[in-house]
């Protein structure tokens, strides 16, 4: 059953327009991870959902009502939404069971010894009965995101929303808050999360979203996003990429300028000088002394591109390499020494031709 349906979701701020076009469904039981570059709205999304940010246009449907219309008692919505912010928003003035216990009593009308056995049970779970009567300053940050947590989750939410749960944290604490969400999960808590895990939203999430380009641009379950992206953007963040494009549009190439841009990609990538050599002899063999005079001779075939990407996770490198004109396989066709040149720095290198010729070589 869906419980929150985002249309056409717009959020201006000025001349910056972090949503665009946002569309969405979010069903009961739904664990959803919230991903992408900074500044692509991940977090205002969120923040619109309950209308901390008030949207431009489009619609929000929350248990059948609409947020964005004037006439919505978003108070009241707002009961059926816990949210969980980066730098936790604990009452300073009350100790940890009374920062638990406020919004429950004041707000849902629970009466206090009541919502102190709530209170106490929800600290019990998160790991923090001991620190009951404790002040949010004599906790650490991981104790206090995950008292946040067990206020939030008081009110009884229908939907929790957490927006980068650990990324105020020491890495020594980040575990212990995940730990708590991981746990929420699999109790069935529907629940939406921005966050920057990437292992966590790949264990946790039964779908995940990829934010860029001012909406959600693509969507899928943890093995499709993180495992078989269908998205070029989405490919290069998930596996970390840092990519060089060269085109050669015709056959008089400026070699110094085409060296001196692998040499600052290959700076900006961190590349062992080892690495770099390798690249630059492909790249050498393969385009210098074997596609261009082809493609000279028949003088067709440009635009010649060339794609070098350098996957952060695993220190792969991945030249592709594509013209068009007639099916040319310079693999096959090269001299013998530019053969083993090109078979001894790489570990595989392929030709295919679909609309137009393509090597790809990996290194």
């Amino acid at each position: 059953m869906s419980l929150i349906t985002i249309k056409h979701l717009r959020k201006e701020f000025g001349n910056v327009t972090p949503l665009a076009d946002v569309n969405a469904r979010i069903d009961e039981g739904d664990v959803i991870s919230v991903i992408g570059p900074s500044g692509t709205g991940k977090s205002t999304l969120l923040r619109c959902l309950n209308r901390l940010e008030e949207p431009t246009s489009g619609s929000i449907v929350v248990d059948g009502q609409d947020i964005c219309d004037p006439a919505c008692n978003i108070a009241l919505v707002r009961r059926k939404m816990g949210m969980v912010f980066q730098s936790f928003n604990l009452f300073n003035n009350l100790n940890v069971l009374q920062n638990v216990c406020a919004a429950p009593k004041k707000l849902l009308g629970v009466p206090a010894d009541q919502a102190e056995r709530e209170g106490m049970a929800l600290l019990q779970r998160v790991g923090l009965a001991d620190k009951a009567q404790s002040f949010p300053e004599e906790l650490s940050g991981g104790q206090q995101q995950r008292a946040a947590i067990a206020r939030a989750i008081a009110m009884r939410p229908k939907i929790l929303l957490l927006d980068e749960p650990t990324s105020a944290l020491d890495p020594t604490m980040v575990g212990e808050v995940l730990a708590v969400i991981r746990s929420l999960a699999n109790d069935g808590m529907t629940m939406m999360i921005v966050t920057h895990e990437m292992r966590f939203a790949r264990n946790v999430s039964n779908r995940v979203f990829y934010m860029d380009e001012g909406g959600i641009y693509e969507e899928g379950t943890p093995e499709q996003i993180f495992e078989h992206p269908r998205r070029e953007k989405t490919r290069r963040f998930i596996h970390r990429l840092k990519t060089l494009n060269i085109t050669i549009d015709g056959p008089n190439v400026d070699y110094l300028d085409t060296l001196v841009r692998l040499e600052s990609f290959a700076a900006d990538a961190a590349l062992p000088a080892k690495t770099l050599r390798r690249v630059v002899l492909v790249f050498e063999e393969l385009v210098f002394q074997s596609i261009l005079p082809y493609l000279r001779e028949q003088q067709t075939g440009f635009p010649l591109e060339v794609l070098v990407e350098h996957a952060e996770d695993d220190s792969a490198i991945t030249m592709r390499v594509s013209w068009g004109g007639v099916p040319h396989n310079p693999l096959a066709k090269t001299d013998e020494l530019s053969q083993s040149i090109i078979q001894s720095a790489t570990r595989t290198a392929s030709y295919q031709r679909t609309d137009k010729n393509e090597v790809t070589l990996a290194m």
